[in-house]
C-alpha cells in the first residue's frame, strides 16, 4: 500500500483542497447526520457512516468484530514507533485527563486540554504531518503542578524537558542535509547507529540478483550493543512489542473462525505465524495470498506496512484497517482495472520500463469499518498494496477507494459557508466547473493512482527496491500522481463511461496546480520546509509544470487586489508536461537513480517561497478553516440474548477526547 494522505493517506491520493474544509458542527451534511464532531488547533475531527453493515450476515459481522479488535490491539506500537517518549507521555495526559480534580474551566487547562488532543491525534508528541515537535500553549510549571496533582511528579525531570525543550526530539523524521537523518530523528527504528552504519548493515543482507529481494528490516529495530556489534530486534511475540502482537493474534485466530471462505483463514494462518516468527518470507507469502483473494467482502490490512515515517525509507510502522466492500459503487473500479493492461501499454513512458504483462489487478470501492495505527485518526482515502515490486510484478495488488471517508470529508465541507476553492480560484467560470466535476474527479484521480499508478511500471534487473533511499517515498507518489493526471485527460475514460465528458478533467487539473503550488501550505507553519512525502509531491509535480511551461503560458500567475492566483490556461499542454514528467520520474524509479531523484526533489519539492507562503496563510486563516481532519471510529456493540451474541450493532460517537481515553484503557499493552 502507498498513502493516499495522512489526513487525509492508506495509501494514495490526498484530499482536495474543497473538499478540506470545515464547519461548526451545528447543521449536518445535508443527510441528517452530523459529521463534524470537534475543533482544536489546525484540527478538524469528524465521523463517518457504514453503509451496508446491515446487510452483512451474524457471521459476517463477527468477522468484522474481531478484524476490528485485532487493529486496535495495535495502538500502541505506532506510538512506541514514533518516538521512545510517546506512549510515558501519553500515561502522563490520560492520568491528568481522567484524575485532576483541580479547576478544568481556566485558560490554562483548556491549553493543556488541547495539547492532549493534538498528541492523541498524531500518535506522538510531533505534529502527524508536518512532523515537528508540538508544544503546550499552558506554562511548563503548570504542566508540572498538574502531574504532580495527579501523583506522577516523579516522572517531572525526565518527561517535562521532552515536551517543552525544542532542541529534544525537535523533529519525527528529519530531513536536514546537513545533519545524519538517523540520529536526528525522533523515530524509534534505530538505537546508537548512524546512517552510513545502517546502510552498511542491510547492504550486506541485499542480493541484486534475487528477483524476488526480501524487504530486510521492515519489521524490526536495529539496535548497536556496548560491544560495538549491530543487531536487528525483530517485532514479533516473543520479542520486541510482543504484548501487543500476541493480543493481534488472538484476535485474528478468533476471526479465523469465522472467516467467510477458506482463502482468508489460509493468509490469516500465515500472518499469525509471520506475527510469532518475524520472518518476512512469511510476510511476502501472506501478501500473495491476500492480495489474490477477490471474492470476500469483508477485507482488512494489518501489519507493517509504510516507511514513510522512516528517515531511510525502510523501516514499516505499524496500521489497520478494517473493510466492507461496495459492489455497487465499485463497478466503476472494475472497469479501470480490467483495462489495466491498455493503460500500461499506452504509458508515455520508456517501453523498457512497462510491464509487458499486468497481472492480478483488482480494484473495488469499500467502507471502513475501523481505522488503526498509522491509519487513526487521520486515515488515507485510497490504497494499493501490497507494496513489494515483485509482488506487485508477479501476483498483482489490490486498490481500494475508501468511499466512507472521502463521502464525510464532503458532507462535513457542507457544513460550513466559507471554502478555499472560493479564495483562490482565479474565476467564476473556474469555480463553476470545479464544482460540477471536482467530487467525481477526485474519486477517479484516486483509483487510477491507486489501481494504475503505484501498480504500473516495472524496475530494471539489478535495479535494488531501496535505490532511491530517502526520496522514494515522495517519487514512488508523485510517479502515481503523474499517472493518474495524465490518463485524467485520455478520451479512453469517457469512452469507458468513467467520465461524462471531455470538459471534466480540466477541473482536476485547476485543482492540482493551485493546491500543490499554494494552497497546501496552509499547512506549514512561516519558515518551514516542506517535509511531508504528499506534499512533497505534489509542490514537485506543480513547480516543475509551471517552470517548464510557464514561457509558453501553459500555467500562469496573475495578482488582483493583491492576491495571488495561479491559473492553467492550456490544459491539453498540461498533461503533455504531465507525461514528460512522469517518463522520468519512471526512468529514475526504473533505474534506481538515486542522484536525479534527488535534485527533483531537492530542487521542487522542499522549499516553499516566504512571500507566497506569507500570502497564503493570511489569506487561509480569514476563512476560519481547519487544514487538517481525522475520524473517530464507529463502536462496534456485541448485543446479547440469553448468554449468547445474537448481533452486533454499530453505534456513533461523537466523543473525539472520551474515545481516545477509553482506547487509552482497553487497548494498553505495552
Amino acid at each position: 500500500m502507498k498513502i493516499a494522505e495522512k489526513l487525509i493517506i492508506i495509501a494514495g491520493v490526498a484530499v482536495s483542497a474543497a473538499s478540506c474544509t470545515s464547519g461548526t458542527g451545528a447543521n449536518d451534511g445535508g443527510d441528517g447526520f452530523r459529521y463534524l464532531i470537534d475543533e482544536f488547533a489546525d484540527l478538524k475531527i469528524m465521523r463517518y457512516q457504514v453503509p451496508g453493515w446491515d446487510g452483512l450476515s451474524l457471521r459476517q459481522k463477527e468477522y468484522v468484530y474481531h478484524l476490528a479488535e485485532a487493529a486496535k490491539y495495535g495502538r500502541d506500537i505506532i506510538w512506541e514507533q514514533n518516538c521512545r517518549y510517546n506512549l510515558p507521555v501519553r500515561k502522563v495526559l490520560e492520568n491528568i485527563l481522567e484524575n485532576y480534580g483541580g479547576d478544568r474551566e481556566c485558560r490554562e487547562f483548556q491549553d493543556f486540554t488541547v495539547y492532549a488532543k493534538r498528541v492523541f491525534f498524531s500518535n506522538g508528541i510531533h505534529h502527524h504531518y508536518a512532523e515537528d515537535k508540538i508544544f503546550p500553549a499552558c506554562p511548563e510549571e503548570y504542566f508540572r503542578s498538574l502531574m504532580e496533582a495527579v501523583g506522577d511528579g516523579d516522572l517531572c525531570a525526565e518527561l517535562l524537558p521532552v515536551i517543552y525543550d525544542p532542541d529534544i526530539y525537535p523533529q519525527r523524521k528529519s530531513n536536514d542535509p546537513d545533519k545524519d537523518i538517523v540520529a536526528a530523528s525522533a523515530v524509534n527504528f534505530y538505537e546508537n547507529v548512524t546512517r552510513e552504519e545502517v546502510d552498511r548493515f542491510y547492504k550486506a543482507m541485499a542480493d541484486p540478483s534475487d528477483p524476488t529481494p526480501v524487504s530486510y528490516g521492515l519489521n524490526s529495530k536495529v539496535v548497536k550493543g556496548p560491544d560495538g556489534v549491530i543487531r536487528e530486534v525483530p517485532y514479533t511475540t516473543e520479542g520486541l512489542y510482543g504484548a501487543a502482537l500476541s493480543k493481534i493474534v488472538g484476535e485474528l485466530a478468533k476471526a479465523a473462525e469465522v472467516a467467510e471462505n477458506d482463502a482468508q483463514r489460509q493468509y490469516i494462518s500465515t500472518l499469525i505465524e509471520y506475527y510469532r516468527t518475524g520472518d518476512l518470507r512469511l510476510w511476502d507469502k501472506y501478501n500473495i495470498e491476500w492480495v489474490q483473494d477477490t471474492i470476500g467482502t469483508v477485507d482488512f490490512v494489518n501489519g507493517f506496512v509504510e516507511d514513510y515515517n522512516d528517515p531511510l525509507g525502510r523501516k514499516a510502522t505499524w496500521e489497520g484497517l478494517v473493510s466492507i466492500k461496495d459492489h455497487e459503487a465499485s463497478e466503476r473500479t472494475e472497469i479501470i482495472s480490467s483495462n489495466a493492461q491498455w493503460f500500461e501499454d499506452n504509458s508515455p513512458v520508456d517501453p523498457r520500463f512497462r510491464k509487458p504483462h499486468v497481472k492480478g489487478i483488482s480494484a473495488k470501492v469499500i467502507n471502513a469499518v475501523a481505522l488503526a495505527g498509522d491509519c487513526y485518526p487521520s486515515t488515507p482515502i485510497g490504497i494499493n498494496l501490497p507494496n513489494a515490486d515483485w509482488i506487485r510484478r508477479d501476483y498483482g495488488s489490490k486498490s481500494v477507494t475508501i468511499a466512507n471517508i472521502t463521502h464525510a470529508y464532503d458532507l462535513a465541507a457542507r457544513e460550513s459557508p466559507k471554502n478555499t476553492l472560493s479564495e483562490f480560484a482565479w474565476s467564476e467560470e473556474e469555480i463553476a466547473r470545479e464544482k460540477k466535476y471536482l467530487s467525481l474527479t477526485d474519486e477517479i484521480h484516486t483509483d487510477l493512482h491507486e489501481c494504475l499508478g503505484h501498480g504500473s511500471g516495472q524496475l530494471l534487473p539489478g535495479t535494488s527496491p531501496n535505490a532511491l533511499g530517502e526520496y522514494s517515498s515522495t517519487l514512488e507518489e508523485a510517479r502515481a500522481d503523474l499517472f493518474g493526471l495524465y490518463y485524467m485527460a485520455d478520451p479512453k475514460l469517457v469512452e469507458l463511461g468513467i467520465l461524462p465528458d471531455m470538459e471534466a478533467y480540466k477541473a482536476q487539473y485547476s485543482n492540482y496546480i493551485r493546491n500543490g503550488i499554494m494552497v497546501q501550505f496552509t499547512r506549514v507553519e512561516p519558515g518551514r520546509k516542506n517535509t511531508e512525502a504528499h506534499m512533497q509531491n505534489r509542490k514537485l509535480i506543480a513547480e516543475w509544470c509551471y517552470e517548464h511551461g510557464r514561457d509558453a503560458g501553459v500555467i500562469e500567475k496573475k495578482v488582483r487586489d493583491g492576491k495571488t492566483y495561479f491559473i492553467v490556461n492550456d490544459h491539453e499542454a498540461l498533461r503533455g508536461l504531465f507525461a514528460e514528467l512522469l517518463a522520468e520520474v519512471q526512468r529514475i524509479k526504473s533505474e534506481g537513480d538515486y542522484a536525479a531523484g534527488k535534485a527533483l526533489v531537492e530542487k521542487y519539492a522542499v522549499n516553499i517561497d516566504p512571500d507566497l507562503h506569507r500570502e497564503v496563510l493570511e489569506r487561509y486563516a480569514a476563512l476560519g478553516l481547519k487544514p487538517y481532519g481525522g475520524f473517530v471510529n464507529p463502536d462496534i456493540v456485541p448485543v446479547k440474548k440469553g448468554g449468547k451474541t445474537v448481533d452486533y450493532r454499530i453505534v456513533y460517537t461523537d466523543d473525539y477526547l472520551g474515545q481516545m481515553l477509553l482506547y487509552g484503557r482497553k487497548y494498553a499493552t505495552l
